[in-house]
């Protein structure tokens, strides 16, 4: 069976969001938006979109960070009796004219996790860029494998069985360190992985919630978790890496 959503965490992005949605309900997804405690401008704007037919809203009355909204909407996806779910952004930085390409290859092969790695435009900030390319050496280490093209980017079809199984069983980081960590760990346990480029442009609202010191702190503790994981399991890493 292949019954895709869309789960959209949402904090704060009133004015993006319709477009968001707009594009996805017209490529004939249904939606879930997870309401991540935001102001109530934005919650009367999820209130009069979850009206329409096909789209659901979940809402956290505390914040949870990013990972947090996201694995509440995966979970909350499986509920409403979907098989794979799109993460996307709510603030319209992805190109969703790309998005046939993405539930094509989720279509064809419905137990892989479809991938997007990000083409910028010049809207990006360099810090943001350049800043990518480090967690990509990280995420290389802690995988043994370059096979993880980009591990920050939010925009993936996920199988939700597989998923759900690993953030069940296991603490994963509920911020600006979940993309990265749901990657390297469904890469452990074996899960195919394949890669579409989508293109991204910063962001459409003007708003972005990273937080410099914060995020980077849990994004640097989440390495070094990896690390410690990565040690561990070398010996297997590496055996599998050299079996193929």
């Amino acid at each position: 069976m292949h019954r895709p959503c869309a789960v959209i965490p949402v904090y704060n992005h009133e004015h993006a969001l319709p477009l968001v949605v707009d594009a996805l309900r017209a490529a004939g997804l249904p939606c879930v938006l997870v309401d991540d405690a935001s102001s109530p401008a934005c919650a009367a704007v999820m209130d009069r979109l979850a009206e329409q037919a096909d789209t659901h809203l979940l809402r956290l009355t505390v914040n949870q960070g990013k990972g947090g909204a996201v694995m509440a909407g995966l979970r909350e996806a499986a509920r409403l009796g979907f098989s794979h779910a799109l993460q996307v952004d709510a603030d319209g930085q992805h190109d969703l004219s790309e998005l046939a390409a993405f539930l094509g290859a989720s279509r064809d092969e419905p137990q892989w996790l479809i991938c997007g790695y990000p083409h910028y435009d010049a809207s990006v900030p360099k810090g943001r860029l350049y800043a990518r390319y480090l967690t990509h050496v990280w995420v290389w280490i802690n995988s043994l494998s370059l096979s993880i093209r980009d591990s920050m980017c939010g925009f993936r079809v996920y199988p939700l069985q597989p998923t759900l199984a690993l953030i069940d069983s296991v603490a994963i980081g509920r911020r600006m360190d979940f993309d990265t960590e749901i990657l390297v760990r469904l890469f452990w346990r074996e899960q195919p992985m394949r890669w579409l480029p989508i293109r991204v442009h910063y962001p459409l609202d003007g708003l972005s919630h990273f937080r410099l010191w914060q995020d980077n702190a849990l994004i640097s503790k989440m390495h070094a978790k990896l690390f410690c994981g990565m040690l561990l399991r070398a010996p297997w890493l590496l055996w599998r890496r050299y079996r193929r």
